[in-house]
């Protein structure tokens, strides 16, 4: 937890603990860890996936595919945040774009969860 210009407390995500091949990004939110951080504690944006312990989900909700990285560390103030639309995220290492789009049944849980998903310009 961060305390965040005079507010309260703010979730930080996990630092992806490497940078090789096995760093994925999740759909909704574009966050990026490795396989492993989203399996033992699923994604800080977007918990109702429920990707903890979870191989299928963790597949389902993230991909490999993705261009760019950034690291955020106060996205209400950071004018890369905005652009990329996640200055309401956690702070975190995000990707610039993914290249798939979730699929209907996750997207439905999105509906459901009343969050907003925006699928990829190009898929």
């Amino acid at each position: 937890m961060v305390n965040q210009g005079g507010g309260g407390p703010v979730a930080v995500a996990q630092i992806p603990t490497s940078f090789g091949h096995e760093l994925r990004a999740c759909l909704r939110c574009r966050l990026v860890k490795t396989y492993d951080q989203f399996r033992e504690s699923g994604c800080e944006n977007c918990p109702f996936f429920q990707m903890e312990d979870d191989h299928e989900r963790v597949v389902d909700c993230t991909t490999p595919n993705f261009t760019g990285l950034i690291s955020v560390m106060d996205p209400t103030r950071s004018w890369a945040a905005r652009w990329l639309r996640i200055g309401k995220f956690a702070p975190g290492c995000y990707t610039l774009a993914v290249s798939e789009a979730l699929n209907p049944d996750l997207q439905n849980i999105c509906e459901e969860e009343h969050v907003p998903y925006v699928p990829p310009k190009r898929v």
